[in-house]
C-alpha cells in the first residue's frame, strides 16, 4: 500500500480523525433524544457522521418531523458535552511530529464550526501547528461537496492532487476524493465499504499514515 506521489501538504478532518469525538457526540445525541422523549437508533446517528450542521438538521427533520425543535435539541447536546474535550486520536501527536520533521505543512478541513474547533485547538495547543483551518463557516458548501478540500489546498499553496487528505467518514472521503486529493480513510464509527475503498486507501490508525509518508 502506497501513495501515488509524495504529498506537498496534508489536510486532516477533525471529528473522528484528529480527535476521538464521535463517541462523545453520540452520547450527547442519545441523551438529548431521551430527554425529549424520542428515540435515535445507531443507524440514524451514523447517517449524521461527517455531515455539516445544515445537512444534519435536514436528516433530523426527516426522522422526527418538520416541527422538531432543532435549537432545543442542539442546546441539550451542548449542555451534555459541557466543558469536556475529546481526546486526540491514537497516533495523532506522532503524525503531526512526523509532518513537522518532514517540513510538510498541514491544515484542517472540518464540517464543524469554529467554537468546537477552537475549543480543541486550545486544549491541545494546535493553533500554531496548523497552517490553515477551514471550518463549516468558511465555505458555501460543506462535505460531501469538495469545497472544503479545494479551499484548504489553495490556502496551503498546493494543487489538490498533491494534498493528502485524512478522513474517517463517508461524507469526508467523498469530499476529498471529489476534490482530487490523495485520500486515506481511517475508519472510526463507520466501516470501510467497497465504495470507500474505491475512493481511498484504508488504514487502521493514524500510525499507519506515517508509514505511507
Amino acid at each position: 500500500m502506497k501513495l501515488p506521489r509524495k504529498p506537498r501538504a496534508v489536510v486532516f478532518d477533525l471529528d473522528g480523525t484528529l480527535i476521538d469525538s464521535e463517541a462523545l457526540v453520540k452520547e450527547a445525541h442519545f441523551a438529548a433524544c431521551d430527554h425529549m422523549g424520542v428515540t435515535m437508533t445507531d443507524a440514524q446517528f451514523l447517517s449524521l457522521v461527517g455531515l455539516h450542521r445544515e445537512a444534519n438538521d435536514l436528516q433530523l427533520k426527516g426522522y422526527y418531523g418538520d416541527d422538531f425543535p432543532l435549537e432545543h435539541f442542539i442546546g441539550l447536546t451542548r449542555a451534555h458535552v459541557g466543558d469536556r474535550v475529546a481526546p486526540l486520536k491514537a497516533g495523532a501527536a506522532e503524525l503531526m511530529n512526523e509532518l513537522d520533521a518532514l517540513a510538510l505543512p498541514f491544515g484542517l478541513a472540518t464540517s464543524s464550526r469554529r467554537p468546537w474547533v477552537e475549543k480543541h485547538f486550545t486544549a491541545y495547543a494546535l493553533a500554531p501547528r496548523f497552517r490553515v483551518v477551514v471550518t463549516r463557516q468558511d465555505v458555501t458548501e460543506g462535505k460531501p461537496h469538495p469545497e472544503p478540500y479545494l479551499q484548504a489546498s489553495r490556502l496551503l499553496g498546493a494543487a489538490p492532487e498533491d494534498v493528502l487528505a485524512l478522513e474517517d467518514s463517508y461524507a469526508g472521503v467523498t469530499a476529498a476524493h471529489a476534490a482530487g486529493c490523495m485520500t486515506v480513510m481511517v475508519p472510526d464509527l463507520l466501516t470501510a465499504t467497497d465504495e470507500m475503498r474505491a475512493r481511498a486507501l484504508i488504514v487502521a490508525s493514524l500510525n499507519d499514515v506515517r508509514a505511507l509518508l
